[in-house]
């Protein structure tokens, strides 16, 4: 069988696969090489110095902003289809009863995600006030986190069996990512920690308006962009092979 070549979008979030271990190394590096850098965790360090964490903090904050508005940046259509000009109805007179249904299944799916990872959080929270981890360590979670994302869009994501997505395209909690990332985060009380949480929340919500509001824009039966036949990303190949 002749090998299909990798989609341009796939090729794109290898080489940011990449980058993210890059950054895991780097943060493992600090934290054993040079921990003062971990200082702007401290309250009041935001503002107060500079460290190579402000630089991961800025590129976090971009990544969070480009989620929310449509920039020409090469993103899965997974992640933007939250927006008008990614929304390509059907000509057909769209089922809104079935349409309700779908958007009704897939969300109590996202909600059993949303359950786990909150006792997840609580066993985080737990080992962070009994002395367990310390600032530093939730900072490195998050950045395994970080990794983790990347993880389940090109290898493997347990998400999936939960959620029951067919894919990256058509995944209800596609942009939850930034909140997974930065949620154990939430139990550092500083502008570093807090500003990142707070954001991420701001995406999280925008996209779960979107889906109250624009139900149609999250199902490939109403949305054209989302059908299999029209993808051009190709992102989670493991699965698009056992559909095509």
């Amino acid at each position: 069988m002749t090998k299909k070549p990798i989609s341009k979008t796939r090729k794109i979030y290898i080489v940011r696969f990449i980058g993210r271990i890059i950054v895991l190394i780097c943060a493992f590096l600090l934290y054993f090489l040079h921990p003062k850098s971990f200082d702007v965790l401290e309250r009041g360090k935001f503002f107060s110095e500079f460290s190579p964490l402000h630089l991961l903090w800025m590129v976090w904050m971009i990544d969070m902003i480009c989620q929310i508005i449509p920039v020409g940046r090469k993103i899965s259509i997974g992640s933007l289809k939250l927006f008008r000009n990614r929304f390509r109805p059907i000509t057909e007179k769209i089922n809104k009863e079935a349409l309700k249904k779908y958007i009704i299944s897939t969300t109590k799916n996202a909600y059993k995600v949303m359950v786990l990872w909150i006792l997840l959080l609580a066993g985080i929270g737990t080992f962070y006030y009994l002395g367990i981890f310390d600032n530093r360590m939730l900072f490195l979670i998050s950045v395994l986190f970080y990794v983790g994302d990347l993880v389940c869009v090109l290898i493997w994501c347990p998400f999936r069996i939960v959620a029951k997505s067919r894919c990256c395209t058509t995944c209800r909690i596609f942009n939850w990512d930034h909140f997974f990332m930065f949620s154990p985060m939430m139990f550092v009380w500083n502008f570093y920690s807090m500003s990142l949480f707070a954001m991420s929340l701001v995406v999280f919500a925008i996209w779960e308006l979107s889906i109250l509001i624009f139900p149609e824009r999250f199902w490939e039966k109403t949305n054209v962009s989302l059908k299999c036949s029209e993808c051009t990303d190709k992102l989670c190949t493991q699965y698009c092979q056992k559909l095509r």
